[in-house]
């Protein structure tokens, strides 16, 4: 009877009860961890290990014999000689961006400054940056990034060109050289709002005439007259003396 009871309450080897006991509730914490004081964490921030960049694989970069070959190519020479011409024969030579304009655009904008003795010139940039590096218009050559045209003409007609170009919203005007100056967009239209040479000439010879036709409009007058405003001008320098 022991033994048959003894046999039931053991559990055998390998046997698991069906009931176990698990413990609910939050784990007991000993230790938090303390935050880095500002301090050291600047001084992390500034001592951290930065990897140097690596360096570009060969043949990423076209060699310098290559690129000194393909400037001394009978065509660059051509082109080159080609720009050196426009600049040497034409006062205004602009510089504008082009910013998409289809074939249309570009024939609608030859055609209006054609009416204004304006022409379009087409150069890459590779033989703008050669030319420019070896004469005196150096400082235009940032202007020449992306594609860019040229607006020439022989005489600075700056009011028909920046007239035109309000009518192509996809050409936008990055400079300019006139007469030898170097100006900006803002300089171009400063310069646009100057009133002509025959203007300018008008004015100069009208100013000059004036104490002239002054001058025989008093000698005409009675010497009584004459004598009159000599005396004047006699007293005026005595009081001013």
């Amino acid at each position: 009877m022991a033994a048959t009871l003894c046999g039931k309450l053991l559990p055998k080897k390998g046997w698991l009860p069906l009931t176990q006991n698990i413990r609910h509730g939050s784990k007991a914490v000993t230790r938090h961890r303390k935050p880095m004081h500002f301090l050291k964490q600047k001084l992390m921030a500034v001592t951290e290990y930065i990897p140097p960049i690596p360096a570009a694989p060969h043949g990423a970069y076209p060699s310098p014999t290559n690129v000194s070959q393909e400037q001394e190519s009978p065509l660059m020479r051509l082109s080159k000689r080609d720009l050196a011409a426009v600049f040497h024969d034409c006062k205004m030579v602009a510089v504008v961006q082009n910013n998409g304009s289809t074939a249309a655009d570009m024939m609608m904008l030859k055609n209006r400054l054609h009416k204004h003795n304006m022409k379009v010139k087409f150069f890459p940039n590779q033989v703008m940056r050669s030319f420019l590096r070896e004469s005196i218009y150096s400082n235009m050559a940032p202007l020449f990034i992306g594609p860019t045209v040229l607006l020439v003409s022989e005489e600075p007609k700056v009011r028909e060109m920046l007239s035109t170009l309000r009518n192509s919203p996809q050409m936008v005007l990055l400079g300019a050289c006139i007469d030898d100056t170097l100006l900006s967009p803002q300089g171009v239209a400063s310069y646009a709002k100057l009133p002509s040479l025959a203007a300018v000439q008008g004015q100069l010879a009208s100013g000059l005439g004036a104490p002239m036709s002054l001058t025989a409009s008093l000698m005409g007058r009675h010497p009584a007259h004459l004598t009159a405003l000599l005396r004047q001008y006699v007293e005026q320098q005595n009081k001013d003396a």
